[in-house]
């Protein structure tokens, strides 16, 4: 019998954003007893650290810009092939809730407010999903606005974005016979980090427990503090909603839980994302019902979740990496520049290893190189150390194929 399976993806939740992942700033006790029953990937990876080319890679199994996605306001290619068409083609019924961000919008409206959140997705543009249940972008953590299969017309809920959406796909999958497999997509713990959190009191911003990577005095740690006070309020708020989901399932379920990126939150004095460092470019990926429960640490991509999951609908209990066939790396990039406050200051294509990050710039050139086996904070960049070319020119063939 074929399993029912779930993807959870969620918005700038960070890899080191989870209590099992020993962040003592965060209260995650659903997701963390879904790591105790299932596996946690504790180098996992976003194939791309920004959420329109995070999420065409994810659900094409394609990076960007190669699947159509190379600029912040790129439609993902109607004709695209996604996990979906490849689980309807095993017989499964596919449905999709929440978050989109790979339809067209409006670049000059703003990005955050009602305008994108009301933006039509055709039935064209969603996928290829049976039922599809969503909205563009908006970031509107409370209140949504949804349209899709049953909504011609955007329909705003009340209460906050991840009990609406967790909520209603919970009804819809308890409806549905056969094998089944379901995307649900959220924006928290994206921003606005002080909007409210389903009641969730934000933690008091001089009791967090910072990184070790993050300046220690003057406005990086002020705006630190402020900011992630909030951000975990969201990630509690988040995983209670997720908690209550994954209890109206059958206890078969295949449940997939991530994030399409993380958020730098002043490591390096730098904040959002899009760029190459672990906070960024590290994201939680937890897997319940397939592999060896307990802790994997081998390198894995956000866009190996295709594969696996057809492995899956193939009745395979596996877990199949492309980043064993490139010698336990995983590729990471940002195809472009995204002109917003904050983000990346440029293009760029690496490679990571449970061990190694080697990152390059636009035209080629050294750019990153961290030993994250013995400096997991990235407090020392290899790149001019001649004792380490050696590495980074052993790997040099993955840059360019």
């Amino acid at each position: 019998m074929l399993p029912n399976i779930l993807w959870i993806v969620t918005t700038q939740w960070r890899g080191q954003a989870l209590g099992c992942a020993g962040d003592v700033n965060a209260r995650t006790p659903e997701l963390d007893a879904l790591a105790r029953s299932g596996t946690l990937f504790t180098q996992a990876v976003t194939p791309h650290p920004f959420g329109p080319f995070a999420r065409a890679a994810m659900l094409t199994g394609v990076e960007s810009p190669a699947n159509g996605v190379r600029d912040y306001f790129d439609v993902l290619p109607p004709g695209a092939r996604t996990i979906a068409h490849d689980m309807a083609d095993r017989s499964y019924s596919t449905s999709f809730f929440g978050k989109w961000h790979l339809s067209a919008r409006d670049r000059d409206a703003p990005l955050t407010g009602d305008v994108h959140a009301r933006q039509l997705v055709p039935a064209a543009n969603q996928g290829g999903f049976g039922f599809w249940e969503g909205f563009e972008s908006g970031f509107q953590v409370n209140d949504p606005w949804l349209h899709g299969t049953r909504l011609p017309a955007p329909v705003r809920f009340e209460g906050y974005q991840s009990d609406v959406i967790c909520g209603r796909a919970a009804a819809y999958l308890g409806g549905v016979t056969g094998p089944w497999f379901s995307v649900v997509s959220l924006e928290a713990p994206h921003p606005p980090y002080a909007a409210p959190a389903a009641g969730v009191a934000p933690v008091d911003p001089s009791m967090i427990a910072p990184r070790i990577n993050v300046p220690l005095s003057g406005p990086v740690e002020e705006r630190m503090r402020s900011e992630i006070s909030g951000y975990y309020a969201h990630i509690e708020a988040t995983d209670r909603a997720i908690g209550r989901l994954v209890a109206t399932l059958p206890a078969d379920t295949v449940i997939v839980f991530t994030s399409v990126h993380g958020d730098m939150h002043g490591s390096h004095g730098l904040f959002r994302k899009g760029w190459p460092h672990e906070e960024s470019v590290r994201v939680p990926l937890i897997v319940r019902g397939m592999g060896t429960p307990g802790p994997d640490s081998r390198a894995i991509s956000l866009i190996d979740l295709p594969a696996m999951t057809a492995a899956w609908g193939d009745g395979k209990a596996t877990i199949p990496l492309r980043s064993e066939a490139t010698s336990g790396y995983a590729r990471i990039s940002m195809p472009s520049v995204v002109a917003l406050p904050d983000q990346c200051d440029r293009a760029w294509t690496g490679l990571r290893s449970m061990k190694r990050k080697f990152v390059s710039g636009p035209g080629g050139e050294h750019w990153l190189h961290f030993d994250l086996e013995n400096d997991p904070f990235e407090m020392r960049n290899l790149d001019a150390d001649p004792k380490t070319a050696s590495a980074r020119q052993g790997t040099r063939s993955g840059f360019s194929s």
